[in-house]
């Protein structure tokens, strides 16, 4: 989706302006900025530059998914970007909330209103030619409020569209108060960044994230990207990346449970992200989701699916695998495709019901029918999981305890070695372990009709003689 930049119909204007004001900015020794140039710290002089006179960026990350959101305007600013419909879409999309564009985005807010109260505080960035590089959004918010002026530090006469995109990121991923970028743009710069052949290790460094989280974000945008595929109706609609703007923690955890289940039971793996998929897609919170085990499917809610939701029967099949001749594997159980068949009508049907077109009533109707079924299976699992939590909790205690009288011998031995023992205040504990272990007792006895041998020594060590 990137953009071949090119250089602004204004461009030589631009340029002419601000080599005279960088002219007197170096004459008056002012003020500068400092940022990441091409493996060095470089110093940008800072000059003022009229905000009508620039150019939002088009290639920025910061509104890459939310562009999409409108192929007709979004092909105006592939093809011509510094077009004015083109910078006004940017405009719109800077200042809109990245998983909802239709509302105003509560941080553009508190930025018009720090800029009203105290001014700006940090100078954007520009390329000689006036494409802002860093201060997108608050060139944005000083239009909006009528101020003429922004200040910005200038790039290098031969800066590239590379270097343009570099400076971004590097800006962005640091740790000061500029709006973060949302979560799938985050997600697409990370791809960009490798697709364009980095090195993980180099990436993660610049992102400020470890390799692992690398590619924990690699695999959940994958698996956005193949849900979006899946998504695709026959007349054309599908789901968006912006529609996974609020699941962060949700595919994040998936990643963590998916990766776990895999190591011994592939299959299982699968049943959980599809069926973790699904809820996702029917919106359901993080802690509803989380319920969702890799038996859940077959457990709690293929019983219980209504007949619209009702996956046809199919065997297992082998499928070769490429460059391997002679060589077959199954291509899943039928439980798999069980769950992958429901999750696929699932994304289909939450496509239609957004794009206002095709059977949008039948759609929504199918997806209340498919919530109300996952509610209840959701129930019926967070029953057993706090029946399960019950079952543990008392011999989880008593091992604990077990560990913390472990730890007493050795304390008592250490100081009975250096003649530091209270006598009568471990007496005096000792008493409130026997009253302690007496009530368990007690307990255990009148619940276990047929002790084994740790009830039987409980009861006995505790029977009054």
């Amino acid at each position: 989706m990137t953009v071949k930049l090119g250089v602004p119909p204004e461009g030589d204007t631009i340029r002419t302006l601000v080599e005279e004001r960088l002219s007197q900015a170096i004459a008056d020794n002012g003020a500068k900025v400092t940022l990441e140039w091409r493996g060095e710290q470089k110093h940008l002089h800072v000059i003022s530059m009229p905000v009508d006179m620039l150019y939002y960026n088009p290639d920025t990350h910061r509104v890459r998914a939310q562009r999409t959101l409108d192929p007709e305007r979004d092909s105006v600013l592939q093809e011509e970007p510094w077009s004015e419909p083109a910078q006004d879409y940017l405009c719109h999309l800077l200042s809109r909330r990245p998983s909802n564009p239709d509302q105003t985005d509560p941080d553009y807010n508190a930025l018009m209103d720090e800029l009203d109260d105290f001014g700006q505080k940090e100078p954007g960035i520009i390329t000689p030619e006036g494409i802002l590089v860093d201060g997108n959004t608050r060139c944005a918010a000083l239009r909006e409020l009528g101020i003429k002026d922004i200040r910005v530090g200038v790039l290098p006469l031969d800066t590239s569209q590379r270097d343009i995109s570099n400076v971004e990121l590097a800006l962005q991923l640091r740790r000061d108060k500029r709006r973060e970028y949302s979560y799938v743009n985050r997600l697409i710069a990370i791809d960009e960044e490798l697709s364009g052949g980095r090195r993980e290790e180099d990436v993660a460094r610049d992102f400020n994230i470890k390799i692992t989280t690398l590619r924990r974000d690699r695999w959940v945008f994958g698996l956005i990207q193949e849900a979006i595929r899946r998504s695709t109706t026959d007349d054309g609609s599908a789901l968006r990346l912006v529609d996974f703007e609020d699941h962060q923690e949700k595919l994040r955890e998936l990643h963590r449970d998916f990766t776990t289940a895999a190591k011994s039971d592939p299959d299982a793996a699968e049943q959980l992200k599809e069926t973790r998929l699904s809820m996702v897609v029917l919106n359901f919170p993080k802690t509803s989701v989380r319920l969702a085990e890799a038996d859940f499917h077959t457990r709690y809610l293929a019983s219980r699916l209504p007949p619209g939701l009702l996956p046809a029967t199919e065997a297992a099949s082998d499928v070769c695998i490429p460059g391997l001749p002679g060589i077959k594997v199954t291509d899943g159980s039928p439980a798999v495709k069980s769950s992958r068949t429901l999750t696929d009508t699932l994304l289909k049907a939450r496509a239609d019901a957004q794009s206002g077109k095709g059977a949008k009533r039948e759609s929504n109707n199918l997806l209340d029918s498919a919530r109300k079924t996952f509610d209840t299976a959701a129930k019926l699992a967070g029953q057993n999981a706090q029946l399960k939590k019950y079952q543990a909790a008392a011999s989880e205690r008593v091992t604990d305890a077990a560990d913390y009288i472990n730890q007493c011998a050795s304390e008592f031995a250490e100081a009975r070695a250096k003649r530091a023992l209270d006598e009568d205040a471990f007496d005096d504990a000792l008493i409130i372990l026997k009253n302690s272990l007496a009530k368990l007792a007690r307990q255990a006895g009148r619940s276990i009709n047929s002790p084994g041998a740790g009830v039987a020594w409980l009861l006995e060590a505790t029977r009054e003689r």
